[in-house]
């Protein structure tokens, strides 16, 4: 059988969803939650070059 791992772009689904329902519904709680997961599921920046 084939697992399946969960991308950072299902993660980030899932947190635009909590978002959403949080600012409809008006809890702020929900959609802070949102956002923060939002951001973690984002990817991290590249680092630069060092430049000496």
């Amino acid at each position: 059988m084939i697992e399946r791992v969960k991308g950072p772009s299902a993660d980030r689904l899932k947190a635009s969803v909590k978002e959403a329902i949080g600012k409809l519904t008006g809890d702020a709680r929900v959609e802070a939650e949102g956002r923060r997961q939002k951001q973690a599921a984002r990817p991290p920046k590249p680092a630069k070059p060092r430049t000496d």
